[in-house]
């Protein structure tokens, strides 16, 4: 894995200076602190900046790689898998290499096939390829967004980057996206929390070329329809096989190494099976790192992780957490992370790369992807339980059903934002993970100053994000399936593969890989019936049944824990809850344009007498609002307003 930086000039007055890219190699040394290296076009066209962190091909994968004596030019952050059968394929029609590295082989199946020749990449990974013959840029992301991708148009030029910092190093200004955030556009679509700074979305590609950008799709998830799996008859132990079959040929992929490889071991059966596996797979002592919070019990999974480690034979490295820790690493995490973090576990996350790296590694295996995959998210198995039970045993959903309704704790049905009731009509059922948002978005708009809510009381978050989508990918969709999809297209790849992912794993220059994540097998279960993601109470049936060969009997009966680090307004005399009333009683606060900084203090000085339960619903919108401070201040980020009016001056 590694980080690049490129320019495309599109003015006539515009200069590439190489200093813009020294800085931006500089700011995102972390991707790729074993060598960096600098290409520039001869005309001034164009120029690409790479860092590299060596994974494959160690001694020569210096990037820009370069062919047609200099006129096609590529820099790639991430792994291609299945390399070497195309890397043969193309010696064998006459192409010669010049690295070992698997990056190269995108260069010439451009050369061979043009762009349908990348979509043969398979894998994690984004790519900037320059064509000097037609002063020609083609952006392109993997599929699942697993990759991060940015691209920006200012002053003359066109910038793009493998993080955000890289394109503010280059000369664009940090200026705030006010409507992105309260629309919620950095998650929901591919915007960012800086205005201009946009996102490649996971499967698309960017084509640059002096008239202009266009963007195409050259791959989504494809479920079947309900139709089709209403009319086909499923074989359980074949699906079975099918699954376990497809994961195991993900993992093998990606055991591939030149360098020595660490599991991420978080406790639950995902990670869990994706230990087994690589273990059998390997034959060999694989090493095993899990977080453990050991000021609140509640949260911590050590002992089913030391449970999976045992039963694997692998070594196992507990990486302890208290909320002091997370305050002493809050504010740097957020600085890789560029977006706001509304649970500390992101922090806990970049804490664990950071002894992983310690520890001498340089990649890891992760279990990402299996409850986006195989919908193991307990909203996921709502939305069964209540709208798409077909197939199901009636009397089970009876009651599931009559437990919903005795508890529905962080759902907001009543009172719905008006935005949401008109997506879900156009849905023609509910989506629980937006039922479940509602609540918590309304808190935080409670807190918007008067010019805010004046600019953007009809913003409707929600509306944007349905109108934008590909809706031929959800007609005739199960409700499942929906809902499956739309978290695909928001929270998977601008949150999870984010802030549990790539941001805090390249934060230590720790690649992280996840085989449950591969595109042929997300194919592969999208072909597959509700009935046999969710069974009954049982979420990720089929995904637990594949993988039962590698996990202890505990864990194999486990239900689903979502990964959280203790909410700071749980422990108020700790450092990380002083951290947000410090933070939050500072100036930083008056200067961010969105909040009424009266009535976000009136909060703080309430904390003392809400319940527990209270204190937690409110710790969210407590560290977003602590992050946003924080972001403000480190990327000295300004209002549109204030810059116009620097430049009147």
């Amino acid at each position: 894995m590694c980080g690049f930086i490129g320019i495309y000039k599109t003015g006539d007055n515009s200069v590439i200076h190489r200093s813009a890219l020294t800085q931006s190699l500089i700011e995102i040394n972390h991707r790729g602190p074993d060598e960096n290296n600098i290409w520039m076009d001869e005309k001034g066209r164009a120029a690409l900046g790479h860092a590299r962190l060596s994974i494959i091909g160690l001694d020569n994968g210096l990037q820009p790689i370069s062919a047609d004596n200099g006129q096609l030019q590529i820099v790639v952050n991430g792994e291609f898998y299945e390399f070497e059968k195309i890397r043969s394929e193309l010696q064998a029609k006459g192409y010669q290499f010049s690295t070992n590295s698997d990056s190269e082989i995108a260069l010439h199946l451009y050369r061979e096939y043009g762009i349908p020749g990348l979509e043969r990449l398979r894998g994690e990974f984004s790519l900037v390829l320059y064509n000097g013959h037609h002063n020609t840029m083609v952006l392109m992301r993997d599929r699942m967004g697993i990759k991060p991708l940015y691209y920006a148009q200012h002053d003359g030029a066109i910038y793009v980057g493998s993080e955000i910092k890289a394109i503010l190093a280059a000369g664009v200004p940090a200026i705030w996206d006010e409507d992105s955030y309260t629309s919620r556009g950095f998650y929901l679509r591919d915007r960012s929390l800086f205005k201009g700074i946009n996102s490649v979305p996971p499967g698309h590609q960017l084509f640059i070329t002096p008239g202009g950008i266009k963007q195409n799709c050259y791959w989504d998830i494809e479920y079947n329809s309900a139709e089709e799996l209403q009319n086909n008859h499923f074989n359980e132990e074949e699906l079975v096989a099918q699954v376990h079959d497809a994961i195991e040929e993900s993992v093998s992929l990606r055991l591939r190494s030149d360098v020595p490889m660490g599991v991420y071991l978080s406790g639950g059966i995902d990670s869990s099976a994706m230990l087994g596996m690589a273990s059998q797979l390997s034959g060999t002592k694989m090493d095993a790192f899990n977080l453990s919070f050991t000021d609140m019990n509640d949260y911590d999974e050590n002992r089913f992780a030391r449970l999976a480690a045992e039963h694997s034979g692998a070594r196992f490295h507990t990486i302890p957490v208290t909320q002091d820790d997370l305050a002493d690493n809050f504010t740097q995490a957020l600085w890789h992370n560029e977006t706001p973090f509304f649970n500390a576990h992101g922090v806990a996350k970049y804490m664990l790369s950071g002894s992983v790296r310690d520890a001498g590694f340089k990649t890891v295996l992760t279990g990402e992807g299996a409850d986006e995959v195989f919908a193991g998210y307990p909203h996921f198995r709502r939305d069964m339980i209540l709208f798409n039970n077909q197939n199901q045993d009636a009397g089970l959903i009876s009651s599931l059903t009559k437990k919903l309704e005795e508890s529905e704790s962080g759902y907001s049905r009543p009172d719905m934002p008006e935005d949401i009731n008109w997506m879900l009509k156009q849905l023609g059922h509910g989506v629980s993970w937006l039922d479940n948002q509602a609540g918590w978005f309304k808190a935080l708009e409670k807190m918007y100053n008067t010019s805010t809510r004046q600019k953007f009381s009809n913003v409707a978050p929600y509306q944007q994000f349905y109108n934008q989508l590909d809706h031929r990918r959800i007609e005739g969709l199960d409700p499942v399936h929906r809902s499956m999809y739309l978290w695909a297209k928001s929270y998977l790849p601008n949150f999870v593969l984010t802030t549990l992912g790539d941001r805090m794993e390249m934060a230590n220059s720790i690649e992280g890989r996840v085989p449950l994540l591969d595109h042929k097998l997300v194919e592969l279960a999208a072909r597959m019936p509700v009935s046999v993601k969710v069974k009954g109470s049982t979420e990720k049936h089929i995904f637990r049944e594949a993988m039962k060969p590698y996990l202890p009997e505990d864990l194999y009966k486990r239900k689903k824990h979502y990964f959280r680090a203790p909410p700071a307004t749980l422990m108020q005399k700790g450092r990380l809850y002083q951290l947000v009333r410090d933070t939050l009683s500072s100036q930083e606060l008056e200067k961010l344009p969105f909040f009424e900084a009266s009535k976000v203090r009136s909060l703080l000085d309430n904390l003392p007498q809400m319940t527990r339960h209270q204190q937690a619903l409110i710790d969210p919108m407590l560290m977003e609002l602590t992050s946003l401070c924080l972001l403000q201040k480190q990327f000295s980020i300004g209002t549109e307003a204030k810059l116009h009016s620097k430049v009147a001056a």
